[in-house]
């Protein structure tokens, strides 16, 4: 039985690796916000990233430095 926590790591993970890995390139160090379909926004801090993407994609994302395994969820 899967727990909610490894389910919400599980698609975090898949989503970094879809959506977040092919910027690591040219973005190294940023942040990405990544909604559950795939739209993804840039900052150059954790928070300027969070609001933003807060204020375009409303709640339920994730949020990822690039280039590093750190992932958090807003609600």
């Amino acid at each position: 039985m899967t727990t909610a926590n490894e389910e919400r790591k599980r698609q975090a993970d898949a989503l970094y690796e879809r959506y977040g890995r092919p910027l690591e390139t040219q973005h190294r160090g940023e942040y990405v916000a990544i909604a559950p379909d795939g739209r993804t926004l840039l900052g150059s801090s954790v928070r300027e990233a969070l609001l933003e993407a807060k204020a375009t994609f409303g709640a339920g994302n994730f949020i990822f430095k690039l280039g590093e395994k750190a992932v958090g969820k807003w609600r």
